[in-house]
């Protein structure tokens, strides 16, 4: 197959650039070496004019691709007025961002932050806070029960309930008051729900994990469980959210409802930072002045931005292209299950490829398909995650697909 990204491997000006990265900023990523200097809709181009096919969207935070214009537009406009004022004084885009993602949503109220783990920690403090408060359990004694290979970000709190030992080691002593139970295994969560249990914390599709869809059922038994026990059910929408698999959120496909999500990463167009909790009412309404801030959440900016994102999610698009492009992604992979891959997983346009014994490790085909044009990254040392943006074209899709086929295919 013709490569995208014709050339010698490593340019001086990929070097020089790598070698400033490796200089001077920590070594807490393993990038694949290429250095990216422009993006427009799927595609990025490098330092050096080669053009990669993007099939990773920065984990879902480009959905709707690089510098989709709507999004690039309104940030523009609201550079041009405001850009920050602190949650000191009120400012006329807060109210409209939080009453239009609740209206999307189908939520009460929005509590606006930055980061994705951001939106998972004030998740945890609105939950603890709701249970001593409204639901009477002893102060300090609640529980938040979470699912084993489980992905919310990487802060001090939210590793103390992560099962990945390289996310967890050195990092201790870790915050007690979490019950961790396997992924997709409603016996034990039932097993482990109490009625010191003030929230069941989940992801409705494991990225990190490799894109594990839960069994069916597993979901609505987990709504059961909480309604039972007097909890919150809280699901993690960070990368399955806002169009990923075909619905505005994952849960959806289900016919269940969350009393809290956490919503980032796409929320923010791909150009800055934007993370919310949404959810009831009177669980997000426990919270008064100067118990939880952020300078930078809900800042005119990432609200004028944060609202172009709802207006392209209203209109039903990005969720027809994931339903659709996706039952395509998911056919032609399924077609190398026995031919260098033992497993596809995923919903809309989302997938998780197990390459199977024999083949290459998941860095190795993330680094062959560098090679020829297509950008995506492994986990777990096997799987490679697809995640194209959804503006792509069903064209470049089966480009795409095709590199991973003669990839995978490679002995």
């Amino acid at each position: 197959m013709t490569t995208l990204a014709d050339g010698p491997a490593t340019s001086t000006a990929t070097a020089d650039a790598i070698a400033a990265d490796e200089r001077w900023s920590t070594h807490n990523y393993h990038p694949l070496p290429v250095v990216i200097a422009e993006g427009e809709d799927a595609w990025v181009t490098d330092v050096d004019g080669r053009r990669y096919l993007d099939f990773l969207s920065g984990y879902s935070a480009l959905n709707f691709g690089h510098r989709h214009p709507g999004l690039v537009a309104a940030a523009v406009e609201q550079l041009n007025r405001v850009t920050l004022t602190s949650r000191a004084f009120h400012h006329d885009q807060l109210g409209p961002f939080c009453q239009e993602l609740a209206e999307l949503t189908g939520t009460e109220m929005v509590l606006p932050m930055n980061s994705g783990a951001e939106a998972v920690e004030s998740a945890i403090k609105v939950a603890r806070k709701w249970a001593y408060r409204v639901k009477g359990i002893p102060d300090g004694q609640g529980e938040i029960v979470v699912a084993g290979s489980n992905f919310h970000g990487r802060t001090t709190t939210i590793v103390s309930f992560s099962t990945d030992e390289t996310a967890r080691a050195d990092f201790g002593p870790f915050t007690p008051g979490f019950v961790v139970v396997p992924y997709g295994d409603a016996d034990a969560l039932a097993a482990a729900v109490t009625e010191r249990t003030a929230a069941v914390l989940l992801e409705p599709i494991q990225g990190e994990a490799g894109v594990i869809v839960p069994p069916d059922g597993y979901l609505a038994r987990a709504r059961r469980l909480c309604d039972e026990a007097g909890a919150l059910l809280i699901a993690d929408e960070i990368q399955s959210g806002l169009a990923r698999t075909g619905t505005v959120l994952a849960l959806d496909h289900e016919g269940v409802t969350a009393d809290l999500y956490t919503l980032g990463k796409a929320l923010g167009g791909g150009i800055l930072p934007v993370s919310a909790v949404v959810g009831r009412a009177d669980v997000l309404g426990v919270l008064r002045p100067g118990e939880h801030g952020s300078t930078f959440g809900g800042n005119p900016l990432a609200c004028a931005v944060g609202r172009a994102v709802i207006r392209l999610l209203s209109t039903g698009e990005f969720q027809q292209r994931s339903t659709a492009l996706g039952a395509h992604l998911h056919a032609r992979l399924s077609e190398l299950v026995g031919d260098g891959v033992t497993e596809v997983r995923g919903r809309g346009l989302w997938a998780g490829v197990d390459i199977a014994p024999g083949g290459p490790t998941g860095r190795q085909a993330s680094e062959a398909l560098m090679e020829r044009g297509v950008l995506c990254k492994e986990t777990h040392g096997s799987t490679l995650r697809i995640a194209p943006p959804l503006v792509i074209g069903e064209d470049d899709l089966d480009r795409g697909i095709d590199a991973i086929a003669e990839v995978v295919r490679a002995r």
